[in-house]
């Protein structure tokens, strides 16, 4: 009856005095409150704070109290902490008090103000006889590791290749290190599923943008029917969609490839009508798209595919419906809905005289990244490498690639999969395609297999002979500029580009122009994206949480830190710097010699390379192989990439500086910080790197990333087992 007794007080019959609490309770008692219920009697006496202070204390001191106040206190702790409840409290003479939000720490791009302050301390050390790049890495705790693939790949492979059980096909999309990736998986399957590779074939993507396979000759037929009226093209858009969708590409690039076509097209060219295009347009390019013209080229991308399937051509002809309304609506210019086929007609014939380049009929293919000949001589011994499909083998699918079943794998999928469901269907058909082939193979996989990863990527994978030409002489040119250090220089991957700051939806120092830059960027490469109901943007917690881009200052100020001088040679490996100019000078103004590759060629030497960010991006990746210091500052394919094939060369030490972007934001946004408290602090992080550097590969890791103990041995091991190749 302790509930009752405790609890009820509405009853009219007399009621005894309670007893007494039980003692877990008794010593949180006041004193006055002795007997039976005095305490009540009095608290008419007691005020209102006492009041508040007593439910309060007694909520606290029972076991249901703490229980709901824990998770308050916190939440809101929490909530001070992100900046959600974070108040400035300031008492002012007239005792009223202004409240203000504050930004927690880490949350504000201030790197420009920690420049200013600590500028004059870094000019004190100019041409300082110590440069951290003669000491960067305490190697002799790494050394020990040797290249053993061939060994780990023969431990239970075949003494000679068996009979093949039929060809293999993939397409390899992305930039050149998803390429790779997808290369080098494919061997790895291959090996596995005891297959013949074809050389993979590489497919555009709108990203990167270096494979250029464009066919504008659809825009003849939209000419001609536009001219006679807008009956008619409507009916020729419905039939070449109907024939797009049900995968009758060669019937429409018959009719488009008929000569008449294209005098009609030539004569109706000439009154080209202009009165829609209003201040939307610029040269008639819509103002949404008329900041990179590669988007024009994109929009044309494979309006008839000869080597794809069905269904993936339905799906490419439902994109370019939807991108051509999209396109329309963007440029805010139709009058009517009439309008619709002059508007979409005027501009891409603006289009395309504007940027003619962008139309030539060219695709990126393997031997134009990497050597093929040497690729097929190395996987001799282990996988069967054919440049394409042997002509009986064709003839069986009626000499149509298209007509090879693609199967759809899963991402990461095991090799048990591919033995169980791929197998089968390959001894059965003769030839199977897997397109998309990215990211198709699991990261943990039996040995053997990772083996013959290594192999391909480490080993049988190199570029092209042009890029290795310019490549090396980049090379030599960087280690004759650093004569004073011995050769030895620093290379730095920096992702800041209009794009990546853009996708981080970070904020810096640029205002409502910035920000104004970053939503056309944020729409024009990832339509609705960022619009999405519900999502809400928070450049500040993105900043506190490591995920934006380090500016090029940002670099220059950790490096300084760390110890490297003026006299250091710097090399940054990049594509188009957002605002370049203001961005890029304090950096130079850090580090004086500081190349690219546009400074360290020639521009007739980069002029077969322009228009193509793969081989590009292949220059840069071999100058940044060979530095003595290489520094990744967003992660990414590049890095992840590099940093394992340094492991490979250096004795398994990647040599990479990784900073802690949490940590860097927070001394970043630190103006008043003590430059011998920011030098300790970047020489901590530098050390750090140091012993991450010999870092072994985890169950989830990438053997690409982290090469041993799957690719290399300890080197009393390799010893026995063969000699590190030469690269």
């Amino acid at each position: 009856m302790h509930g009752l007794s405790r609890l009820g007080t509405g009853s009219n019959r007399s009621v005894s005095p309670s007893p007494p609490s039980s003692p877990r309770f008794r010593h949180g008692r006041y004193k006055n409150f002795a007997g039976g219920g005095g305490g009540v009697g009095r608290g008419g006496k007691q005020s209102a704070a006492n009041k508040i202070v007593f439910v309060l204390i007694s909520t606290v001191f029972r076991r249901k109290g703490v229980l709901l106040f824990a998770p308050l206190l916190y939440i809101s702790g929490m909530l001070l902490y992100m900046g959600l409840l974070g108040f400035d409290v300031v008492s002012l003479k007239n005792a009223v008090v202004v409240v203000h939000r504050r930004s927690p720490p880490g949350s504000v791009y201030r790197s420009p103000q920690l420049f200013q302050k600590l500028w004059p301390y870094m000019e004190a050390e100019s041409n300082a006889t110590h440069n951290a790049l003669m000491t960067a890495w305490n190697l002799k705790m790494h050394q020990g590791w040797k290249p053993c693939v061939n060994s780990i790949i023969s431990k239970t492979g075949f003494s000679e290749l068996p009979k093949s059980n039929g060809f293999l096909i993939i397409e390899a999309n992305g930039g050149l290190n998803q390429q790779r990736l997808s290369i080098c998986d494919a061997v790895a399957v291959a090996w596995l599923l005891n297959a013949t590779l074809v050389i993979p074939i590489f497919h555009l993507n709108s990203v990167w943008r270096d494979s250029r396979l464009y066919n504008h000759h659809f825009l003849f037929i939209i000419h001609i029917l536009t001219e006679f009226s807008n009956l008619a093209y409507c009916l020729g858009v419905v039939i070449f969609c109907l024939l797009g969708y049900l995968g009758c590409a060669p019937a429409i690039d018959y009719l488009i490839g008929r000569t008449w076509i294209t005098l009609v097209f030539l004569v109706l060219l000439i009154p080209v009508r202009r009165r829609y295009l209003n201040r939307d347009f610029i040269d008639g390019i819509p103002l949404a798209f008329s900041a990179h013209p590669s988007q024009y080229c994109s929009f044309y991308y494979v309006m008839i595919v000869y080597h794809s399937n069905q269904n993936e051509r339905r799906r490419i002809w439902q994109q370019s419906c939807r991108q051509w309304l999209l396109m329309a609506r963007t440029a805010n210019c139709l009058e009517t809905a009439t309008d619709l086929p002059i508007a979409l007609e005027t501009t891409m014939l603006q289009i395309i005289n504007k940027f003619p380049s962008c139309f030539s009929i060219h695709c990126s293919k393997f031997g134009d990244i990497f050597d093929e000949e040497f690729f097929i001589h190395a996987l001799t011994n282990h996988v069967n490498v054919v440049r394409e499909l042997p002509e009986d083998v064709l003839q069986r699918f009626d000499n149509n690639i298209s007509n090879i079943v693609n199967l759809r794998v899963k991402g990461w999928s095991n090799a048990a999969h591919y033995l169980q469901k791929v197998l089968p269907k390959l001894e059965a058909m003769g030839a199977v395609r897997i397109a998309p082939f990215s990211n198709r193979l699991a990261y943990s996989v039996p040995s053997n297999v990772q083996g013959v990863r290594c192999l391909s990527n480490f080993q049988a994978l190199r570029f092209a002979e042009p890029i290795r030409t310019l490549a090396d002489k980049m090379v030599e040119r960087m280690v004759m500029n650093s004569s004073h250090t011995g050769g030895k220089y620093v290379s730095v991957h920096l992702r800041f580009e209009t794009d990546m700051v853009a996708f981080s939806c970070c904020e810096y120092d640029g205002g409502e122009e910035e920000k104004s830059e970053m939503d056309i960027a944020r729409e024009r490469s990832w339509r609705g994206k960022f619009r999405r109901r519900g999502r809400v943007i928070r450049p500040g917690a993105n900043r506190m949480d490591g995920k934006c881009p380090l500016t090029p200052l940002e670099v220059g100020l950790m490096l300084r830190g760390m110890g490297f001088n003026n006299n250091t040679s710097v090399f940054v490996a990049a594509g188009n710097i957002y605002k370049a100019e203001k961005y890029m000078a304090p950096l130079k103004q850090m580090f004086p010699l500081l190349e690219t590759k546009d400074t360290l060629a020639t521009p007739e030497e980069l002029a077969p390379f322009k228009g193509h960010s793969s081989r590009l991006a292949a220059l840069d990746y071999t100058v940044c192989l060979h530095s003595e210091v290489f520094v990744t500052t967003q992660g990414g394919n590049f890095p992840h990439f590099l940093m394992g094939h340094r492991r490979y060369l250096f004795g398994g030490h990647a040599k990479t500086i990784k900073p802690d972007k949490r940590k860097l934001a927070l001394l970043f946004d630190s103006p008043h910080i003590r430059w011998e408290t920011f030098r300790r602090q970047m020489k901590d992080m530098l050390r750090h790197s140091d012993v991450k550097g010999g870092e072994l590969k985890k169950s989830s890791g990438s053997v690409y990333t982290f090469p041993m103990p799957d690719c290399m041995c300890k080197q009393t091991e390799a010893a026995a087992n063969e000699s590190s190749l030469s690269f």
